[in-house]
């Protein structure tokens, strides 16, 4: 589905080392990087398929490189740590992260996630260049054919998911989804976790499209139920 390289950044040999193994085992070109600005470096020059970041490493730690990677590009990001704590999770998906996995981790869950980020990502484009129309609300347009969001002639930068999760709740607009619907639909079997992702999601998407997330005029929470698209707003002066 890709002919571009999966990047993997971590400092430990031999955890670099089995992620690549495991990934060119099915197929896939990998580079790798064993710090932080050796992997910035090679994100920026190489336009990988997807990066796989560790958390601690030196140089640039991997939420810094996933802020930069993320002024540039909307690639699939996928944090590895040995740090489980919530607030990490957390952190990593609102700087723009679209996975994340604990250390010890098995290496068949891994590269199942990677074969999910890149499917979703590769039917996503397929879907686009079939339903190419840009959709448009107000002031708010999302091009599907260049990946693109625009509010007030200004560029927002979204990572992968947030885009498909906007895209979604755009194209169907007052429609209620809940939680684990959404879940179900951009997320795959293979990512373990729980629908708190799609709220954390929501939440960056407001921050970037509202200027008062707390009342916010696009995606609107239906309380006890889930979220839904309002194409029914004015746009401010």
């Amino acid at each position: 589905m890709t002919n571009r390289p999966i990047l993997v950044a971590d400092d430990d040999n031999e955890i670099n080392e089995l992620i690549t193994m495991s990934l060119r085992r099915e197929g896939y070109e990998v580079i790798a990087a064993y710090d932080g600005l050796e992997a910035l470096n090679l994100a920026r020059t190489h336009a990988p398929a997807l990066v796989i970041l560790d958390v601690l490493m030196p140089g640039m730690d991997g939420f810094e490189i996933c802020s930069e990677i993320r002024k540039t590009s909307n690639v699939p990001i996928l944090f590895v740590s040995c740090k489980d704590e919530d607030i990490d999770k957390v952190l990593g998906l609102r700087l723009g992260g679209d996975d994340f996995i604990s250390k010890p981790f098995s290496p068949i869950e891994l590269v199942a996630r990677v074969k999910a980020h890149i499917r979703r990502n590769y039917m996503l484009q397929q879907s686009n260049q079939e339903q190419d129309t840009a959709l448009r609300y107000g002031k708010l347009v999302i091009d599907p054919a260049k990946h693109e969001v625009m509010l007030d002639g200004q560029r927002i930068d979204l990572s992968a998911k947030e885009f498909q999760l906007l895209y979604h709740l755009a194209r169907n607009p007052n429609r209620v989804y809940k939680n684990d619907q959404l879940f179900a639909m951009l997320w795959d079997d293979a990512h373990i976790g729980d629908t708190h992702t799609v709220m954390v999601h929501i939440y960056n998407l407001r921050k970037k499209l509202e200027k008062n997330p707390a009342k916010p005029r696009y995606i609107q929470t239906i309380r006890g139920v889930g979220y839904k698209f309002n194409d029914k707003f004015q746009d401010d002066d």
